[in-house]
C-alpha cells in the first residue's frame, strides 16, 4: 500500500513540516511520496519553499489561486498512492509514528477515509491571538470519545487520509472557493454516500495562531460560503444537521429572523469588539455567526 502525503500550501513556511514527514518516511522506510501544491501564494513564501522543490515527489505552483476545494481534487492527479493523506500546510507533526499510526489503522480496518484529529499549543497566547485559540479548544479540537458521537460533523480537512478511489467518486465540491464549512459540505457528501468515518487519536499540531482580527475575518468569510450553501438547492439538505444552520432555521420558523436582524444590526459592532478583546464568552461568537447569516438572507 502506498501513501500519498498531499499539502496545499498558501502563504506558509513548509519545509519544517516537509522535513519531519521526510524524517519518518526514511527511517521506517514507509511506501509514501509528498506531493505539495502553491496555491498562488505571494512571492516571499514562494522563494521560501522552492528550497525544497528537490526534496519532494512533485511541487506544483499555481499562477492563479483556486481556492479550498478546487486545490484538494487537484492532488488526484498527480497522486499514485492507494491513500491520499491530506494535512494544513501550518500542521506541525509531534508523534514520530505519525504515519505509521495511519498505516497500522487503515491495514487492520481497511477503511476508505479517516480523521486524525487535531490540536494547539497548551500555552495560552497574548490576547491579540487568543480568540483563534479559545476556539481550538473549546469547540474544535475534540478528543476521540467526544469526535465518535458524531463522526461526521466532527471531521475536519486539517489531517485526514482517504482512499483514491473514494475521493475519485466523491469531489470538494468547486463551487465554494472561499474558507468555510468545505470540510464540513465533504463529510456530508462522504455520508450521503454511504462512505463512513473513522476517527483515530492521531492529531497533528496547529503550528499557526491567527491574530483575532485575522481570525474574525476568517469567519466573516466563511459564513459568506455557508450562505451560499443554504440559497443552493443541492447543498442545503447536507448542511441542516450544522448548529448554526439549526439555530437560523428555528429563527426563520418562529418569525424572530426580522427581529433578530434588526437587533443584531445596533449591536453589530459592539459584539466584534468584544470579539477582538477575547475575553468575552464563545457565545459571542455565535451570536456574530448568527447575526451575519440573518443579515445576508433578508
Amino acid at each position: 500500500m502506498k501513501l500519498s502525503v498531499c499539502i496545499p500550501v498558501y502563504n506558509f513556511d513548509v519545509r519544517e513540516l516537509i522535513r519531519d514527514l521526510q524524517k519518518e518516511i526514511t527511517e521506517h522506510q514507509i511506501n509514501a511520496e509528498i506531493l505539495l501544491i502553491d496555491d498562488a501564494s505571494n512571492q516571499h513564501y514562494v522563494l521560501i519553499n522552492k528550497g525544497i522543490e528537490n526534496e519532494v515527489e512533485n511541487f506544483v505552483f499555481l499562477e492563479k489561486n483556486v481556492g479550498r476545494s478546487q486545490i484538494r481534487n487537484l492532488f488526484l492527479y498527480y497522486a499514485s498512492g492507494d491513500y491520499l493523506l491530506f494535512l494544513d500546510c501550518d500542521g506541525k507533526i509531534t508523534n514520530p509514528h505519525f504515519l505509521k499510526n495511519y498505516l497500522s489503522y487503515i491495514e487492520k480496518n481497511d477503511v476508505k477515509a479517516v480523521y486524525g484529529g487535531r490540536k494547539v499549543s497548551e500555552l495560552q497566547p497574548d490576547s491579540n491571538h487568543l480568540l483563534r485559540w479559545r476556539y481550538a479548544n473549546e469547540r474544535e479540537n475534540l478528543p476521540l470519545n467526544k469526535r465518535l458521537i458524531q463522526p461526521y460533523l466532527s471531521f475536519q480537512t486539517n489531517n485526514f487520509v482517504i482512499k483514491k478511489s473514494v475521493l475519485e467518486k466523491v469531489n470538494f465540491n468547486p463551487e465554494f472557493q472561499k474558507y468555510g464549512y468545505e470540510d464540513l459540505l465533504f463529510a456530508m457528501d462522504l455520508n450521503h454516500a454511504g462512505i463512513p468515518v473513522h476517527h483515530i487519536d492521531n492529531p497533528i499540531l496547529n503550528n499557526d495562531v491567527e491574530s483575532n482580527e485575522v481570525y474574525l475575518k476568517k469567519v466573516e468569510e466563511s459564513i459568506e460560503s455557508l450562505h451560499k450553501m443554504l440559497v443552493n438547492t443541492k447543498t442545503a439538505p447536507k448542511i441542516k444537521d450544522i448548529k448554526l444552520v439549526r439555530a437560523y432555521h428555528y429563527l426563520h420558523k418562529r418569525g424572530g429572523a426580522r427581529i433578530f436582524r434588526r437587533l443584531f444590526a445596533v449591536r453589530k459592532a459592539a459584539i466584534r469588539n468584544k470579539l477582538l478583546q477575547a475575553e468575552c464568552s464563545l457565545k459571542y461568537l455565535d451570536l456574530y455567526k448568527l447575526g451575519l447569516l440573518t443579515e445576508k438572507s433578508k
